[in-house]
């Protein structure tokens, strides 16, 4: 096909990570990011590969979840939401970050796997501090909205239907306090969106066409995310891209 673009041999459906060197991202993983990690959520993650396989990227790389927990840490946050659960690495992450009385609403469809992940969050000793939702994360953010949470989020982490992000943004844009952070995930999307033309991601044409058509709401997403005047954002090139947005008003 004219004006076809392939994905840099480098990067691996199997990894949320953008970095195109194998032996850089290992050395950082290597360096930093494993010596660091809670040996609770070290446990998930082997589980969640043993488990899931493929579908194990849907968690957040080593490396981005500390970089996250870092920045709730600094922001001193205690009321946050995660929209995307799965079996809750980013979830276990944040909840270790957030102090003791801190409160988490964690959103999904998928609470079988919340549940397989559960056990490693009690073992964390941090489980109190989690209200996972199970349904449609529009409905129950309106829902939210309705009882009165306008204005009382300090952090929200969104990795869920990439096709839904602006819709996110909107409602979300009224549960995030002023100086509030959403941080939305896979905003590079394997590195496709800086290539032009059509991309062949896998040699399979059933999952070629969904992440061609998430590439385009990713790039449609950033623009918008780029001109928002209500926020300062900033799109970090860590995992496989995470954009954060501070609420200026």
């Amino acid at each position: 096909m004219a004006g076809e673009q392939a994905i840099p041999t480098g990067l691996n459906k199997n990894e949320k990570n953008i970095l195109s060197s194998p032996a850089l991202l290992k050395y950082v993983m290597e360096t930093s990011a494993y010596p660091n990690e809670h040996h609770q959520l070290k446990g998930l993650r082997h589980a969640t590969v043993e488990k899931y396989a493929s579908m194990s990227m849907m968690n957040v790389p080593v490396d981005e979840a500390q970089f996250l927990s870092m920045i709730l840490k600094l922001m001193n946050a205690k009321n946050t939401l995660e929209i995307g659960v799965f079996t809750g690495y980013s979830l276990l992450s944040t909840a270790l970050a957030l102090p003791d009385d801190a409160k988490i609403v964690a959103i999904d469809q998928d609470r079988e796997a919340y549940e397989f992940g559960l056990p490693f969050i009690r073992k964390a000793g941090v489980e109190h501090k989690i209200d996972f939702i199970q349904g449609d994360a529009l409905s129950i953010l309106n829902d939210l909205l309705n009882k009165g949470n306008e204005g009382t989020i300090d952090f929200v982490f969104v990795d869920a239907d990439k096709k839904n992000y602006i819709n996110y943004h909107e409602t979300l844009m009224k549960l995030v306090k002023i100086g509030g952070v959403i941080a939305y995930d896979n905003t590079l999307w394997f590195g496709s969106v800086a290539f032009p033309g059509d991309v062949k991601f896998f040699n399979d044409d059933e999952d070629d066409s969904l992440m061609e058509s998430i590439r385009e709401h990713t790039k449609t997403l950033n623009n918008y995310l780029a001109k928002d005047a209500r926020v300062e954002s900033s799109l970090v090139s860590i995992g496989d891209g995470v954009t954060l947005c501070r609420r200026k008003y």
